[in-house]
């Protein structure tokens, strides 16, 4: 028995001078969590297309049937879209079209209409890019061509 005391004392001694583990260096299973999509998809791009004056025919062919429609009240449509990746973030977007008469009137929400102004300064934004990563692409094939030519000779 007193061997067995010491035995277990050298342990526990010898074991305090082991490195210590690191947690994160443990390659542990973790539970899959799934990314979660509902309502109706919102782009941008989308919502462009809408214009006051359309029918709701043509709302529904660009958007979609909404996810909420008030049975009270049929000249308001609600598109919701929630997208949520655990532990990562979570996004919300809500757009209200309303009508009156069966056309569009107004149109609120996280995304508007863009207007002929901005669509001009994104495209504009669009041209500065496209020509600085041309540029950028022709200094590499420049400096590429150099070194080729300096290895030759």
């Amino acid at each position: 028995m007193k061997y067995l005391y010491l035995a277990v004392l050298a342990l526990s001694v010898g074991g305090c001078s082991m490195p210590q583990i690191k947690v994160p260096d443990l390659k542990i299973p973790r539970v899959y969590k799934l990314s979660v999509q509902q309502g109706n998809v919102i782009t941008q791009e989308m919502v462009d297309r809408l214009e006051p004056g359309m029918t709701r025919n043509q709302v529904e062919y660009v958007m979609g049937r909404p996810v909420l429609q008030d049975p009270f009240d049929d000249d308001q449509w609600v598109y919701l879209y929630s997208l949520e990746v655990p532990d990562v973030f979570i996004q919300a977007f809500k757009m209200v079209l309303t009508f009156e008469e069966d056309t569009l009137v107004t149109i609120t929400g996280d995304y508007l209409p863009t207007t002929a102004e901005e669509k001009a300064q994104q495209e504009a934004q669009e041209e500065v890019r496209e020509e600085m990563q041309e540029a950028t692409q022709q200094d590499v094939e420049e400096t590429e061509a150099e070194d080729v030519a300096d290895a030759v000779s």
